[in-house]
């Protein structure tokens, strides 16, 4: 009898090292942007791109005090050295349009 050159099954419900179901990606995650830190002269914070597709909410900016709309590229800021600790920081955070972020001046008194 020939050899038959086509791989052998294996028995239903095992599967070898190589044909293991992948891990499950986190699309949420996948979508939105990851944080960065910046460092300016008024400390060290964390940006947040959102994508328009991500923007469902309104929001004012607080360097300009105009409002977010819903699907408009903005960024999320909060304080990555806060002195209240990194879970008050995260609650403290606030949606800023990019060009205000970019733009915006530090004020010392």
């Amino acid at each position: 009898m020939p050899r038959s050159n086509r791989p052998r099954r294996s028995p239903k419900g095992r599967r070898s090292k190589y044909q293991q179901e992948p891990a499950e990606l986190d699309l949420e995650r996948a979508r939105s942007g990851f944080a960065r830190r910046e460092n300016a002269p008024d400390g060290a914070w964390m940006v947040r791109p959102i994508r328009p597709s991500n923007a469902v909410k309104e929001y004012i900016c607080p360097g300009c005090g105009q409002l977010i709309q819903p699907g408009i590229a903005h960024l999320v800021v909060w304080q990555e050295d806060s002195l209240l600790g990194k879970e008050a920081a995260v609650t403290d955070r606030r949606h800023w349009h990019s060009r205000c972020w970019q733009s915006r001046t530090y004020r010392y008194r």
